[in-house]
């Protein structure tokens, strides 16, 4: 009975270690990001290159994924309102039948944007990769990120860690009934942040410059 109580006491203690570290990781990047977050259009500063971040056009189950649809809403009126004069397009392209950003590239140009002031990273593997290859192979110091606020927050968080300057654009969110396991997975993709950063983990590619004109 007593090795039993101790043995019950150890998993409470280390279940509220793990909420406590969970709590904190997530005020911890989302104190970092006030003051650096707009959604409206009008409000928010100039930057010479936006970063959208990818996701899948498509849920789980072959619905429109509205995490997606309102991200290229959002990147359309940065461009339309010139609040950015390029973007980078940066997600998944893991297999030949997967790209994140040519398929958002193409939904972009049919609402209207220029091909031509759009450059995509191809290696955008995670929100960690995206940051870190706009800073180290498109070369920017100041940065717009596209994406919805909870996420614009981890990104802004990366930014911050990189040496870069970022705000961040907020995308129309969906409520939580259909959110509520990207937002479970957000919660612990914050922690994973610190892990990275306290483990040094590299991008999965980096590879050569890409200049992006002034």
């Amino acid at each position: 009975m007593r090795k039993r109580k101790i043995i019950l006491a150890t998993l409470a203690t280390l279940l509220v270690a793990v909420l406590l570290l969970t709590w904190w990781c997530n005020k911890t990047i989302t104190d970092n990001a006030k003051n650096k977050l707009y959604s409206n259009v009008n409000n928010i500063p100039y930057n010479k290159v936006g970063l959208l971040l990818g996701t899948s056009k498509f849920n789980g189950h072959g619905y429109d994924n509205y995490f997606y649809t309102y991200r290229i809403q959002a990147a359309a009126e940065l461009i339309q309102k010139k609040k950015i004069k390029y973007l980078i397009i940066s997600g998944d392209n893991s297999t030949k039948d997967y790209n994140e950003p040519a398929t958002m590239k193409a939904d972009l140009v049919k609402a209207g944007v220029d091909s031509t002031i759009i450059y995509l990273d191809y290696a955008g593997f995670r929100t960690f990769d995206s940051i870190k290859r706009a800073k180290e192979i498109f070369g920017q110091d100041s940065i717009t990120i596209i994406s919805q606020q909870f996420h614009n927050e981890r990104a802004i968080y990366l930014a911050t860690k990189e040496g870069m300057t970022a705000i961040g654009y907020n995308a129309k969110d969906i409520g939580a009934a259909h959110g509520f396991k990207t937002h479970l997975r957000e919660k612990l993709a914050r922690v994973k942040v610190f892990a990275d950063y306290l483990f040094g983990t590299k991008p999965k590619f980096l590879g050569e410059k890409i200049n992006i004109p002034s």
